[in-house]
């Protein structure tokens, strides 16, 4: 590894860089011009991950050596946290990042993690003048800035429902991990508070389209839950998955992503669709694109040179919606990574 500590401004930290997510991020900002600093916790999988230097900065760090955390960063305008469970990693490198003077976008479909996160550092971040947007995911930050577009000019809502169609969900190494180590109980909002996840949880037939027809999907809420809530007064908030999805990564047979395309993206196939009611009246937004791990990348590095450019509110620790403009966000991913479509408003 080359060492360089004379680093370009737009220079965006990666933890968990070598990781299947971690990997589109980095090749993400590459494209957009932005210099990525790989970081990982052993020298055998940064050369494994063939990054090329010095375009792409390489360093080691660990999450409980601070110093290394420290050193990693010295340089970057951002850190982008790849590396779960989050229950581990979030509290050491939020610290660091707020310590360092930089923003810090994670990708935590965890509840806890994601709310503890948004308590602990909003504070210190506003302090230090910047920005924290913790579960900035397919699962989280998504689904916050779907339902915000949707809601619109609506103040409140009387129920939103989050239908997530997936085709398939072959699950990385990652995605096994933090669900091993996340055994906390799922919320939702029911009759306008935080709540546990009624079980057995509620499951529908929805129609989501051409694109993968009518599927049953099951009550699994993520982090999306306790972003959403931070800021949207509903009285019920709900999501919904796919059972084949779920039946896919229950299986511990069912086999990681696979290649489909150059890019490196799998053939999976998402839609997801918000529906916000109020007063008798409805609103819907669909969005479809191809594998969630794939689509983070560019979901979470727009974001990134949102906060790069100053193009948000206030710091503090924040959902993304709270200090993004959240339809400016998903059309600025049209057409190369979503299809997005505010069907009735």
């Amino acid at each position: 590894m080359t060492e360089n500590v004379m680093v370009a401004a737009g220079t965006v930290a990666v933890l968990g860089a070598t990781g299947h997510t971690g990997r589109f991020v980095v090749a993400e900002l590459l494209r957009r011009g932005l210099r990525p600093i790989a970081i990982a916790r052993s020298a055998e999988a940064l050369a494994a991950a063939n990054f090329h230097e010095p375009e792409v900065l390489c360093r080691l760090a660990t999450v409980d050596d601070e110093g290394s955390l420290m050193r990693a960063l010295a340089g970057a305008d951002a850190l982008i946290n790849c590396a779960g469970p989050f229950l581990d990693t979030a509290d050491a490198l939020a610290a660091a990042a707020v310590k360092s003077g930089i923003h810090y976008v994670d990708v935590s479909a965890e509840q806890p993690s994601v709310r503890s996160t948004l308590e602990k550092f909003n504070e210190p971040a506003r302090e230090a003048g910047v920005a924290i947007i913790p579960g900035m995911g397919f699962y989280g930050g998504f689904a916050d800035l779907l339902v915000t577009a949707t809601l619109g000019d609506w103040a409140s809502a009387d129920a939103i429902d989050i239908l997530i169609g997936l085709d398939s969900w072959h699950p990385t190494r990652g995605t096994r991990v933090t669900g091993e180590r996340n055994k906390a109980t799922r919320m939702v909002v029911s009759e306008g508070r935080l709540s546990p996840l009624g079980l057995p949880p509620a499951q529908k037939h929805w129609e989501f389209g051409y694109e993968l027809g009518s599927q049953i999907v099951s009550e699994m809420p993520f982090s999306e839950i306790v972003l959403i809530s931070r800021h949207v007064k509903t009285t019920e908030l709900h999501t919904y998955l796919s059972t084949v999805a779920l039946s896919d990564i229950r299986d511990e047979a069912t086999p990681a992503p696979k290649a489909a395309d150059p890019t490196g993206r799998s053939a999976q196939q998402f839609v997801v669709e918000v529906v916000a009611r109020r007063e008798g009246a409805s609103r819907r937004t669909v969005a479809r694109g191809q594998d969630i791990y794939a689509f983070t990348a560019p979901l979470v590095c727009e974001v990134i040179e949102r906060l790069l450019g100053r193009q948000f509110s206030h710091a503090g620790a924040h959902a993304p919606s709270e200090i993004l403009n959240a339809e400016e966000v998903l059309i600025a991913l049209q057409p190369d990574h979503l299809a997005f479509e505010i069907a009735a408003r």
